[in-house]
């Protein structure tokens, strides 16, 4: 049958699942956004507050559920109001479609109204992107875009799609998504044979799980692993929920605002194992002066991670859930480990620790939003010293449960994220664990939340600064607090409701139980709790940029 490129738009969303997209409409997506209208009972479209909240929704749906993420946006500003979330999503290996607008075939090239070359711009932070000029590629493009996205290390892909392509005609013959293939284990039984031999040799060995474990969905194995071998695990922040957070062997995060424990621990290791991270600046540091005494083993899906920034002995590239499988077969089972009974010491003798001085502070929060969601909630966060307390302090137990910007740190995420992860995960209380500093980048997506009934709550931790850049500021550059102070009187209780969410002030610690309760009862309804807390409040350990993990400043 003809259909119209518009059309065969929504029929290709319909054959890979999508039933939920976000955006925002204009002129060069017309002829999308009428053939949505007429396909609203099969794809729900969220009209978000601006395009950037469309990709963050996007990209907390995906991390929610594991499927890809959707939003559109219209040419030119639409388009590249998108980007900040696509290289959010490209950073963290999150599968997103981003479908942009785009003049007319006859006016490319002519610096037309609200053109721009949005493929050109996102060549570096997406996995692949098309321009369709053409209505009969129009469908295969969509297809390929989609499994791209999903296949081996996911991420962004944009299709940006002609007007005259979404107005023009041509057959449509529905297709079956194609199946992404079996990735094969990857490597051979004789690297098998030498990773088991080290793990069995290794008389200090630490495991660090990242984001790729449960991108592979390699949780069980990484368990199993950790238990037959008695070996500590750490995470990096991408990898919270990778492990269970209540689990005797789990150490923390490790790196720049890792736990003593965590950096004790890797820094006196013989054996480390790297799971699905990458080694990033902020877990490593002094590279010279990481791990100095261990091996390293290093397990992921992409080879061009391998030795990227700190050299492998024992490298494994492929298919995270087979490598682990196969070398759980061969290691030896340990009932009693000297080095785990010492690292468990350490974490009896360096717990985190907060002051309980009755005032108003950022841990106490958590620890009691821990409690009150019995440690069963979805937490979402904003980027800054918001992002490491709730990193720190809430403990996740399950995969997909910690949803944050961790590559690129993009301050305004996490509310566009909260309501992606809410409407894919209604069974589930999602809170946006936020600053006041990102929380004013984006705070208009409460106007989204308060639309369609999403009863997400965000965790505001006001201290009226920048927090995070003032803490340098304090640490490294001798209290110059330039431009990190914005007391600027905003009544954020007042804002929720002028939006026509609830607002909630709570100002010291005795309120926060009935407060958190209140918020947690809302069932159609977000809402915002302020909670007033002191502007010197911060976030520890901290590693001093450059130093190496073990030389922690601690509160």
């Amino acid at each position: 049958m003809k259909l119209t490129g518009a059309q065969i738009l929504i029929e290709c969303l319909k054959e890979q699942g999508v039933d939920t997209v976000f955006g925002f409409p204009g002129g060069a997506v017309l002829n999308i956004y009428d053939a949505l209208y007429k396909a609203k009972d099969d794809i729900r479209h969220i009209l978000t507050s601006h395009e950037q909240g469309a990709s963050h929704a996007a990209d907390g749906y995906a991390r929610a559920t594991g499927k890809v993420g959707v939003c559109i946006a219209t040419s030119g500003p639409g388009a590249t109001n998108l980007v900040t979330g696509i290289a959010t999503a490209y950073m963290d290996s999150v599968p997103m479609v981003a479908i942009t607008g785009q003049v007319a075939t006859s006016l490319l090239g002519k610096d037309s109204f609200q053109e721009v070359d949005i493929t050109g711009i996102t060549i570096p932070i997406t996995k692949h992107n098309y321009i369709v000029k053409d209505v009969t590629k129009l469908a295969d493009t969509l297809r390929e875009a989609f499994y791209i996205a999903k296949e081996g290390r996911p991420g962004p892909v944009l299709v940006d799609i002609c007007k005259d392509v979404t107005a023009a005609l041509t057959e449509y013959e529905r297709k079956s998504p194609k199946a992404i293939g079996d990735i094969p284990i990857g490597v051979s039984e004789d690297i098998i044979d030498k990773a088991a031999e080290a793990i069995n040799n290794a008389k200090n060995p630490i495991i660090l799980a990242g984001g790729g474990v449960t991108i592979a969905g390699a949780n069980e194995e990484l368990l199993k692993l950790a238990e037959k071998c008695r070996i500590p695990v750490t995470n990096t922040l991408m990898g919270l929920g990778s492990f269970p957070g209540t689990h005797e062997l789990y150490t923390g995060l490790t790196g720049m605002h890792g736990t003593r424990t965590s950096n004790c621990a890797v820094s006196e290791s013989d054996l480390f194992i790297a799971i699905g991270a990458r080694f990033s600046d902020r877990v490593i540091s002094n590279v010279k002066k990481f791990a100095p005494e261990a091996k390293i083993m290093h397990i992921d899906i992409d080879p061009a991670e391998i030795g990227k920034n700190i050299v492998v002995h024992y490298p494994m590239t492929g298919n995270i859930k087979k490598i682990l499988k196969h070398i759980i077969a061969k290691v030896e089972k340990r009932k009693k480990s000297e080095w785990a009974d010492k690292v468990l010491e350490w974490k009896k003798e360096f717990p985190l620790k907060y002051q309980n001085d009755g005032i108003l502070r950022p841990h106490y929060i958590l620890d009691r939003i821990y409690e009150l969601t019995k440690g069963e909630a979805i937490i979402t966060t904003e980027v800054g010293q918001n992002q490491i307390w709730a990193a720190q302090i809430y403990k996740y137990n399950n995969p997909r449960q910690f949803i944050s910007s961790g590559g690129l740190g993009t301050m305004g995420y996490g509310l566009g994220a909260c309501i992606g992860a809410q409407l894919a995960r209604p069974d589930k209380k999602v809170i946006n664990v936020a600053g006041d500093g990102s929380f004013r980048m984006n705070l208009t997506e409460l106007a989204t939340a308060v639309e369609y009934k999403v009863p997400v709550i965000i965790a505001l931790l006001n201290n009226h600064v920048l927090g995070m850049v003032r803490q340098w500021q304090e640490l490294f550059y001798d209290s110059r607090f330039s431009s990190t102070t914005i007391d600027r009187g905003t009544n954020f209780v007042a804002l929720a409701e002028a939006f026509g969410a609830m607002g909630i002030n709570v100002t010291k610690p005795e309120e926060v139980d009935d407060a958190v309760k209140k918020a947690l009862e809302s069932k159609d309804r977000p809402v915002v709790i302020n909670f007033e807390i002191d502007r010197d409040d911060k976030v520890f350990p901290i590693v001093p940029p450059g130093a190496p993990i073990i030389e922690l400043i601690e509160e």
